[in-house]
């Protein structure tokens, strides 16, 4: 196990961690600790590319409505396609490609913004939050939220983009399993960034990143109350205080049965014992 000094944990005082980094925390400990506090870093994969350039694209498109000067799906695209080929950081493409990854891209923004955003009231768009300190467990939470949507009651909710190959079932489901801690923390952090409560049940838009166009499906999935298995109550601790837990120890054991357990996506699998 990867054990945090004392100076280190000294010299962290209150450690800053990403809202989208939450989940990967407790899939492997390990490797989190490798990338969130060591900041060891692999290549992006050419599908984090491929959703980053699909949340670009759409991010433009409804930032544009919400500022009230809306521009054409055709305009916002351009961010999509800019992404992918003059990417930020450095892409493992593998088997992928920029070209293949486009036509995928364009394909959902298209169906995002003539399908979805006409029938949603977004009060916020890529709304930041630059820290939300929980003094008690030594937690400093940051991240952006990527909509905040106001229902037909006039209550407000976060909506999340959500893509990949499995994102949607053929059924038109969203795939909204394993995405409440995250969704919780954002909740967390949309209160503090737009200074209202957040009440409405969290909004998954599932983009499924097929290369058919038949596997290239849309739709909308919803969470009730995401917040419970992240703060817990007297009875039962939530995430929060497990990650505290975890902090304060310094211990992050390896899960080498994760599905992110590789080489693409661990910059320290050849030095962990425990995938052997």
């Amino acid at each position: 196990m990867n054990a945090v000094t004392s100076q280190e944990v000294a010299a962290l005082g209150t450690t800053f961690i990403r809202a989208s980094s939450l989940p990967e925390m407790f899939d492997c400990p390990s490797r989190w600790h490798a990338k969130q506090i060591l900041g060891l870093r692999t290549p992006m994969s050419g599908k984090a590319a491929l959703g980053k350039a699909i949340h670009a694209s759409t991010g433009a498109f409804d930032a544009a409505r919400v500022l009230g000067s809306p521009i054409t799906a055709d305009d916002a695209a351009g961010a999509a396609v800019d992404a992918l080929h003059r990417p930020d950081e450095d892409v493992d493409w593998e088997d992928d490609s920029p070209q293949k990854a486009e036509s995928i891209a364009l394909a959902l923004h298209g169906k995002y913004c003539a399908e979805i955003a006409p029938t949603q009231d977004y009060a916020a768009v890529e709304a930041k939050c630059e820290a939300l300190t929980i003094s008690d467990l030594g937690i400093t939470l940051t991240g952006t939220i990527d909509r905040v949507y106001r229902d037909d009651t006039g209550a407000l909710g976060i909506a999340d983009i959500k893509t990949g190959k499995t994102a949607v079932s053929a059924a038109g489901e969203v795939k909204t399993q394993g995405h409440g801690l995250q969704l919780a923390t954002y909740e967390l952090l949309a209160e503090t960034a737009i200074q209202q409560p957040i009440t409405a049940p969290a909004r998954v838009v599932g983009m499924q990143t097929g290369v058919t166009a038949k596997a290239q499906r849309i739709a909308l999935g919803e969470i009730d109350s995401p917040r419970d298995a992240l703060i817990g109550d007297q009875d039962q601790p939530g995430a929060l205080q497990h990650a505290a837990a975890m902090l304060k120890s310094g211990m992050f054991y390896p899960n080498p049965r994760s599905m992110l357990c590789g080489e693409r996506f661990c910059p320290i699998w050849h030095t962990c014992n425990a995938r052997k």
